[in-house]
C-alpha cells in the first residue's frame, strides 16, 4: 500500500479536496486502484448536524454515513464509493479510544494522546486503507488522505509523523498545499506564507515531498525557483495550480508538470511515463466545457445561499448533466426569504430582484432543507413554477414542499403542512417517520442507499432511468409524505410514480400535463458523475431547454 498525505497551509479552503481528487484520478488513469480518507480535527463524530454554513454541505454516503463535502469530491473524481469510515474526525477517534479504555484493553495503563490516540488514526488509516472502493471489489493499491495544521489537528500531525516510518520512505509521500498571494498593491507573487508554513511543518516532523502552489494567476519561473531554494527542494517538486475555468483542468495542469513521473520514481509505481484513455477523456471534458456557448439558467430556491459550498453537490449535478447537454449552467442563487410578502414590506427591492430571477430562469429547483424558515418562499417558487408550466425539480424538503403547495392550491386544503412546521395541523400531507427518534439528532434520520421501485411504466423518471424496474439512490430525511391521503392527489393529477419496496413510503411524484415537474425523496446529486449525470438533474435541464420530448424519442440517448 502506498500513502499519500495531503497537508494545507497558509489557509483553508484552498483546494486540498480538489488536488488530492485530481492526483487520485491521474494515478487511476495509470491503471492503479485508488481510495481516499478525509481527516477532520473537529469532535464531532460526524458531519450529520453541522449547519452548511459551518463546513458546506453534509455530503451522504451508500453506508448512510454523513460526511464532509470533500468525500464527495474523491467519489466524483474517482467515479468510487466511500464508507463512512473513510471520513475521520477527532470525536470518532477518541470515541474509539475511550470505548478501548472502558472495555479494558489498555490494561490499567495511563491512556494518552500519545501513543493510544497516535497509534488509534494510524490503526484506522491502515484498516481503511484496504477496503474496496470500486466496482471489481478489488484492494485499492493507493490511499490518498488529507489533514490540516490547525492546533486542534496536531494529535493527526504527530500521528503521521510517527507513520512514515511505519509505512517506510517508499510507501509514504507528503504533499503540502500552499498559497502564493499576489497583493494588489504590488501586484508581486509573494511565496514568505508558503516559506512559513514549510517551515511549521517541517518543526511537526513532516517534510514536504511536492509543494503544490495554489494563486490567483500562473505563477512565474522566478517564483518557483524562490520556493524550490528556501523550502528544501527541487524545482519539478513545485508545483503551479493557478485558477481555471473549471476544475476538470486541474488533473490536466498536474499531469502537464510531470506528477507521474516524479510518482512512479518516488513511490516506485508499476506504470508508464504516459496517462491512460481516462485522462484524455477528462482533458476533451475541460476542452468542451470552456468552448460551450449556449446557456441554460436554473434558480436554485434554498436558504442557505450566501455559500455555494452549501449545495456543492447540487451545483455538481447539474453542471454535470448541462455539459452532458452541450449547455453552460448559469445557475442563479435566490434566498427563498426573499420571495416572501414579508420581504416585500421591508425591502421591496430585494423582493423584486428575487422575482426577477425567478421569473427569467429556465427551469427552477428547490433542493433538500431543514427548518420552518424560507419554506413560504419555496412554496411560492413551487406555485410560480406548476402554474406557468416552468421545468420544476423538488428534492427531498423540495419534493414533500410541492405536496403541501398541491394540497393547498390544487385540492382546497388551505392548511395543509408538514408536521415538521405545523405538529397540530388539520391536513398532515407530511409526517414524520415512525421510526425517527426525536430525543437525538445526530444519525437519526432515514440514510444512505434505499431502493425506490416504479409503480408505472409511464413515468418520465423511469425513461431517464433507462426504463429500470426500481432505482437505489442516496436518502437523508426524518419526514415522509402521508401514504394515507396519497389517493387525494392521484386523483386530480399528481401522480406517486415511485415508491419504497414495501410500498409505503413515497419516493417520486410527477405532475400530469406539465413540461416537468418532478419530485424526489432521495438525493440523486450524491450519485453523479461527471461522464454520468443524475438522471432527474438531466431531465431537469433538458426540459428547460426545451429537448427532452427529443431525448426520449432518441430512445434516451444524447445527441452527438
Amino acid at each position: 500500500m502506498k500513502y499519500i498525505l495531503v497537508t494545507g497551509g497558509v489557509i483553508s479552503g484552498i483546494g486540498k479536496g480538489i488536488i488530492a481528487s485530481s492526483i487520485g484520478t491521474i494515478l487511476k488513469s495509470c491503471g492503479l486502484r485508488v481510495t481516499a480518507i478525509k481527516i477532520d480535527p473537529y469532535i464531532n463524530i460526524d458531519a450529520g448536524t453541522f449547519s452548511p454554513y459551518e463546513h458546506g454541505e453534509v455530503f451522504v454516503l451508500n453506508d448512510g454515513g454523513e460526511v464532509d463535502l470533500d468525500l464527495g469530491n474523491y467519489e466524483r473524481f474517482l467515479d468510487i464509493s466511500l464508507y463512512k469510515d473513510n471520513n475521520i474526525t477527532t470525536g470518532k477517534i477518541y470515541q474509539h479510544v475511550i470505548n478501548k479504555e472502558r472495555h479494558g484493553d489498555y490494561l490499567g495503563k495511563t491512556v494518552q494522546v500519545v501513543p493510544h490516540i497516535t497509534d488509534a488514526v494510524q490503526e484506522w488509516v491502515m484498516n481503511q486503507a484496504k477496503v474496496p472502493v470500486d466496482d471489481d471489489r478489488r484492494e485499492p493499491q493507493i490511499c490518498l488522505g488529507g489533514t490540516i495544521g490547525d492546533i486542534e489537528g496536531m494529535p493527526f500531525v504527530e500521528a503521521f509523523r510517527q507513520f512514515q516510518f511505519k509505512a517506510k520512505r517508499e510507501n509514504f509521500c507528503n504533499i503540502h498545499v500552499s498559497l502564493v498571494p499576489q497583493p494588489n498593491a504590488t501586484g508581486e507573487q509573494k511565496t514568505k506564507p508558503t516559506q512559513n508554513s514549510v517551515r511549521a511543518l517541517r518543526g511537526l516532523g513532516l517534510s514536504p515531498d511536492l509543494i503544490v502552489c495554489r494563486s490567483a494567476k500562473p505563477i512565474e519561473m522566478a517564483v518557483k525557483e524562490k520556493i524550490s531554494m528556501f523550502c528544501h527542494v527541487e524545482p519539478e517538486q513545485v508545483i503551479f495550480i493557478h485558477d481555471v475555468s473549471s476544475t476538470y483542468r486541474v488533473p490536466i495542469l498536474l499531469e502537464e508538470q510531470g506528477i507521474i513521473k516524479y510518482f512512479k520514481q518516488r513511490l516506485n509505481l508499476p506504470i508508464d511515463d504516459k496517462p491512460s484513455d481516462l485522462l484524455m477523456k477528462w482533458k476533451k471534458m475541460a476542452c468542451r466545457y470552456e468552448r460551450l456557448l449556449k446557456v441554460c439558467s436554473i434558480a436554485l430556491v434554498g436558504k442557505y445561499t450566501k455559500l455555494s459550498d452549501c449545495y456543492a453537490s447540487v451545483f455538481k449535478a447539474l453542471e454535470h448533466s448541462a455539459l452532458a447537454i452541450n449547455y453552460k449552467l448559469d445557475l442563479m442563487y435566490i434566498d427563498s426569504t426573499e420571495l416572501e410578502h414579508s420581504t416585500e414590506v421591508q425591502n421591496s427591492v430585494k423582493y423584486h430582484q428575487a422575482w426577477h430571477k425567478l421569473c427569467k430562469a429556465d427551469g427552477i429547483l428547490v433542493p433538500g432543507g431543514f427548518g420552518i424558515r424560507g419554506t413560504e418562499g419555496k412554496l411560492q417558487a413551487i406555485s410560480w413554477a406548476r402554474t406557468k408550466k416552468k421545468p420544476f425539480l423538488g428534492v427531498c424538503l423540495g419534493m414533500q414542499l410541492a405536496v403541501v403547495e398541491f394540497a393547498r392550491n390544487c385540492l382546497n386544503w388551505k392548511d395543509a403542512n408538514s408536521t415538521e412546521f405545523d405538529p397540530d395541523t388539520k391536513n398532515p400531507v407530511v409526517i414524520d417517520m415512525p421510526e425517527h427518534n426525536p430525543g437525538d439528532m445526530g444519525g437519526t434520520m432515514r440514510l444512505g442507499k434505499r431502493r425506490t421501485v416504479f409503480k408505472t411504466e409511464n413515468s418520465v423518471l423511469r425513461k431517464l432511468y433507462g426504463d429500470e424496474m426500481f432505482v437505489e439512490e442516496r436518502h437523508r430525511h426524518r419526514y415522509e409524505v402521508n401514504p394515507e391521503l396519497t389517493h387525494c392527489f392521484e386523483e386530480k393529477g399528481l401522480k406517486f410514480v415511485g415508491h419504497d419496496v414495501e410500498g409505503n413510503r413515497m419516493e417520486i411524484i410527477e405532475l400530469e400535463h406539465h413540461p416537468y415537474f418532478v419530485g424526489v425523496q432521495f438525493h440523486p446529486e450524491f450519485s453523479s458523475r461527471p461522464m454520468k449525470p443524475s438522471p432527474p438533474y438531466l431531465g431537469l435541464l433538458l426540459a428547460a431547454t426545451g429537448t427532452l420530448n427529443a431525448y426520449l424519442q432518441r430512445g434516451c440517448k444524447l445527441s452527438p
